[in-house]
Order: structure tokens, then C-alpha cells, then sequence
């Protein structure tokens, strides 16, 4: 997924002195220095489900809180300011490679309710650090997520990339148990 997101992440590249950056490349290589042992997130692609419209799609403006779901919201950490509120997860997706080839490494599914009528939304900051810290080491996080939305994932990493689907672990096949198309 990493190869295809790239072009749809405009402007990331900027610098900002010595604040936390995401950072390309192997940040472990060299001396051991400045940075060392930071996170990646090249092989991290942010697919959001929405349910209601059966449809899965990458919105790169997510690893920095600006994807098209999240414009022109205002978020809180509580529910119940958003009672008309659109569902969507964000799951953040890890690839690896493989013996057989890249694969689909990773999920970390988080749960967001977008009501742009009013301008407000809900999502758990600490639930989308944990679940992207998650994917990001290959684990698998989407059994909180309703059966139908981890159906849309599932066809979706399927038609994304058929071989990085067949390539994945039994863990990750495990995960999507159950899922049905409703």
C-alpha cells in the first residue's frame, strides 16, 4: 500500500526543527544517534470504512489528522456530542515483506463519528496512538469493529492487492472470521 499512498501524501515532507517528525527511512541505521529508534510509518497506509455507503478508501491526510473525514470537525472525546453522528474507522494498515513477497502485516482499527452538519466529531486520541502503535508492529487489532465494516476491509485489502492478501498470516485470516457481507 506504501507504493500507491505516496503520491496522495502532498506536503508531508516539511521540516520543523527538532519537535517529534515522521520520519522516513530506517531510522535505526547510523550511529545510534539523534532519532534512533523512532517509528516509521512508510509501510503504514490509513484505510477508512464507511459503513453506510458500503466503501473502503486510503485518505493519506489521516497520519496527520487532516483527512477528508476529519476537515472542518471539531473533536471531543465524548459520544454523546455527537448523537447524529456518521460512523467511520480508521485502520491504520502495516505491510511487511515477506518470504513469499509483501503482505499485510499489521491493523489497527479506531472508531470515529463525524457529523459535519454540526461541525463536530468524536474520536479517543489515545485509542488511535494504540492502534496505529499496534499495526505498526505487525498486530492485529480489528475485533472491536462491527462484522459488516470488517467485511469492507477485508474485500478491500483483497482487491487492493490479491498476493498481499495471500500472502498474510493465519492471525490476520483469523481476524476477519465472521465478517459477512449485511
Amino acid at each position: 500500500m506504501s507504493e500507491f499512498s505516496k503520491d496522495n501524501n502532498k506536503g508531508a515532507e516539511k521540516k520543523r526543527g527538532s519537535q517529534f517528525n515522521i520520519l522516513s527511512g530506517d531510522a535505526t541505521k547510523g550511529d545510534g544517534g539523534f532519532n534512533a529508534g523512532a517509528l516509521s510509518l512508510d509501510n503504514v497506509t490509513p484505510v477508512f470504512i464507511d459503513p453506510a455507503e458500503d466503501a473502503a478508501f486510503i485518505d493519506m491526510g489521516a497520519l496527520h489528522a487532516r483527512s477528508e473525514p476529519e476537515k472542518r470537525v471539531k473533536f471531543g472525546p465524548d459520544k454523546s456530542n455527537v448523537p447524529d453522528g456518521k460512523l467511520y474507522w480508521l485502520v491504520w494498515v502495516s505491510t511487511e515483506q515477506g518470504e513469499n513477497g509483501p503482505f499485510y502485516a499489521g491493523l489497527g482499527a479506531c472508531e470515529m463519528l463525524v457529523d459535519k452538519k454540526a461541525r463536530r466529531a468524536y474520536k479517543s486520541m489515545p485509542e488511535h496512538v494504540n492502534n496505529l502503535d499496534k499495526a505498526i508492529k505487525g498486530r492485529i487489532a480489528i475485533a472491536h469493529m462491527d462484522e459488516h465494516s470488517r467485511y469492507i476491509l477485508q474485500e478491500y485489502l483483497k482487491a487492493f492487492n490479491r498476493n498481499m492478501w495471500d500472502n498474510s498470516t493465519e492471525e490476520l485470516y483469523e481476524a476477519f472470521r465472521g465478517a459477512a457481507e449485511q
